[in-house]
């Protein structure tokens, strides 16, 4: 009899255990890591592009690059998108992969910071 109960809680307690480590493995999987192609030069630019990646809700690091003109962000995804990541970068001034900041935006970039758009 003893023997059954301890089986019966072993098996809750296992059964336990399972699920609070799947729940814990559903919550990494919300958060992405994602390259974001930036034009940029200088430390000032890397600088206002981290600082607009992270006024998006849902970013929870962001680091430029200007010799790579990447910026790698980490977000949730239930929170937001990279399309949302771009926006905010382009309304900021600076040009992405698939958007283009408005000739307003770009003007207000510090002269080191304007660079070549082809």
């Amino acid at each position: 009899m003893k023997q059954l109960i301890m089986k019966k809680i072993l098996f809750v307690l296992l059964i336990s255990i399972m699920g609070f480590s799947t729940q814990a493995q559903e919550k990494k999987d919300k958060n992405a890591k994602r390259e974001i192609a930036v034009k940029g030069n200088c430390e000032m630019c890397k600088k206002r592009i981290e600082k607009a990646a992270y006024s998006v809700k849902g970013v929870k690091s962001a680091v430029w690059t200007p010799e790579s003109q990447e910026l790698v962000v980490l977000l949730n995804e239930q929170k937001s998108t990279t399309e949302a990541i771009e926006k905010a970068v382009v309304k900021a001034g600076h040009d992405t992969k698939h958007e283009t900041a408005s000739n307003v935006d770009y003007e207000k970039l510090h002269e080191c910071c304007k660079y070549d758009r082809k």
